[in-house]
Order: C-alpha cells, then sequence, then structure tokens
C-alpha cells in the first residue's frame, strides 16, 4: 500500500504545487482559466485522440462493462437525488448534488494517471468511463436543470445538450481518434510525434491546473460538502466494486480500472455547470475542495485494494 501511496503522490504534488501559486496569486484566476483552456482544448484532446487513434473500437467496446458502470452510477445517482429532495432541495439542486456524488476527475486525473499507474491496458476501459459520464450523465443534468425551470422538456432541451456534446473537445477527440483508428491508416511519424509531445503536457497541466483552481474554492455548506465528498469516494466506488465483480463479473482487470476511475474526486466541469447555472457553486466548490484533499489517501487505498 506504501509504494502505491508513493506512486500516487507525485501526482497530489503537482495539484499542491498548483494550489500553492493559485493562493499566493502567482498564478491569478485568468491565468488558472487560460491553462485549462489549454489542457482542455490541446493538451488532453491530442493525448485522447492519440491514445484512441491506437485502439479498436471493437476490441475495447464492452457492454457488460458499460452497463456494470452505468448500473451502479445510476444507483448512488439516485441515492444522492432523494437525500436532496428529502432536504427540501430544488430539483436542480438535486441534480448538482447528485453530479457531485458521481461524477468524477476523470479527464484531467484519472487519464493521466490511471494509465501510468495501472498500464496502457487502462485505456480503453477509462474511455468507456469518460464517455458515459460526459454524454449521459453529462447530458442529465442539463436536462432535469432546464426542464426543472422551464416546466416542460422541449427541443430547445435536446438543442442545447446536443451542442454541448459537439462541443465537448474531449468527445470529438475520441470520437475523430476512433474514426481514423477505423480508416486503418497509420499515425505519420511527425504527427504522431507531435501529439505525443502536445499530449505529454496534459498531465502536469491538468494536475497543476486543477490545484490552481481549487485555490479560488470555497468550503462553505461544509457539512453537506462531506456528504457529497463520501458519496464521491466511498460510496460510488463501493456501488461500482459490487456491480463489476458480483452483479455483472466484468474481467478481473476492467473492473480494478472501474472501481479506481470511480474513487476519483469530483470533476472540476461540475462547478462549471453549476456556476453557468446559478445552482449551488458553493456547495460544489466545498466539495470539490474536501473530496480532492481526502483523495490523496483514498485513491491511494483504493488502487492499493484493486491491485
Amino acid at each position: 500500500m506504501l509504494e502505491i501511496f508513493l506512486k500516487t503522490l507525485p501526482f497530489f504534488a503537482i495539484i499542491g504545487v498548483g494550489y500553492w501559486a493559485g493562493r499566493v496569486k502567482f498564478f491569478t484566476p485568468e491565468a488558472t482559466g487560460y491553462l485549462t483552456k489549454f489542457v482542455f482544448y490541446f493538451a488532453l484532446s491530442a493525448m485522447l485522440f492519440r491514445f484512441s487513434a491506437n485502439l479498436s473500437i471493437a476490441e475495447i467496446l464492452d457492454w457488460t462493462y458499460i452497463v456494470a458502470y452505468f448500473w451502479a452510477t445510476a444507483l448512488v445517482y439516485l441515492l444522492v437525488t432523494a437525500v436532496a429532495l428529502l432536504r427540501w432541495r430544488s430539483v436542480e439542486e438535486a441534480a448538482i448534488e447528485a453530479q457531485c456524488g458521481v461524477i468524477g476527475n476523470v479527464g484531467f486525473l484519472g487519464v493521466p494517471m490511471l494509465v501510468l499507474l495501472m498500464g496502457e491496458d487502462a485505456i480503453g476501459p477509462v474511455m468507456l468511463i469518460l464517455a458515459v459520464d460526459l454524454i449521459f450523465f453529462g447530458s442529465l443534468v442539463v436536462i432535469l436543470i432546464t426542464g426543472s425551470r422551464d416546466g416542460r422538456m422541449s427541443l430547445g432541451i435536446l438543442k442545447t445538450v446536443g451542442t454541448g456534446l459537439i462541443k465537448n473537445p474531449m468527445i470529438v477527440s475520441i470520437v475523430l481518434g476512433f474514426a481514423w483508428s477505423a480508416s486503418a491508416m497509420p499515425i505519420p511519424v511527425p504527427f504522431n510525434e507531435f501529439l505525443s509531445i502536445l499530449g505529454g503536457a496534459a498531465t502536469p497541466g491538468a494536475l497543476f491546473a486543477i490545484g490552481a483552481s481549487l485555490a479560488t474554492k470555497s468550503a462553505e455548506r461544509m457539512e453537506v460538502a462531506t456528504w457529497l465528498s463520501f458519496s464521491k469516494l466511498v460510496l460510488h466506488p463501493a456501488a461500482v466494486a459490487v456491480s463489476a465483480l458480483w452483479l455483472f463479473s466484468v474481467d478481473p482487470y476492467s473492473a480494478s480500472v472501474m472501481i479506481a476511475a470511480a474513487a476519483l474526486p469530483v470533476a472540476g466541469n461540475v462547478y462549471m455547470i453549476a456556476q453557468h447555472y446559478g445552482v449551488a457553486p458553493t456547495r460544489v466548490s466545498a466539495s470539490i475542495l474536501i473530496s480532492t484533499a481526502v483523495s490523496i489517501l483514498t485513491v491511494s487505498l483504493v488502487i492499493g485494494w484493486v491491485t
């Protein structure tokens, strides 16, 4: 376990450096925003395209794996939603809290860290999880928030969801990468090296950006944020473990990647959604702050257990 902790420590150390840079204003919120854009639109996209272009979607597409992850995630999603509604929170707030309970930082933290710690075979399983999170649950929260405000479903909501998916560089880069893979054309050496160099900036850039963005987060509504962090770091990976290992009998290695990915802290894009729609941004902010800090230990424990 100590060995795993020491392997994950450098990742969280870079997050810590980013946090320090944000706290002392060496990196202003504006600078952090531009760094996040660089990672999101360029470095991470290059990494995901390169990964997917060297994979065959027919080889990694595993519906049992997808259903196992979806079932467990939906279960925790419904539980967190029910707890919010029992506290007399609105549907909008319940939807945001449910996102905090199940959507981990797979793109910025999971892709670079799990691939390095668990091997390149983790690429396919991690991408499937990222796709489910972005396409289904990312769309669901928008539908619930806009639908509850309008009082009904409309074509406008579906247009908003579709536009958001098309404009998401992670989805676009994965789709284009698989399209390239399906064409059976080899990646030209100069282009492959370009992707490798640019994609290499994704890991340190993403981790530093996570830390710098945490420096601007506040820790209000601690009791709710603690519950949401517990849901994300404990309930979600536990539900995924039961689903993958016992209910659906997923391949052991793929199941270990799924459980490790489920143990990641609350994703930063949940805060972006909350801020965009004006729904409990400080609650989400605190959840990201707490879950990221605690995950220094919990992620190591989970990865140590599954490996």
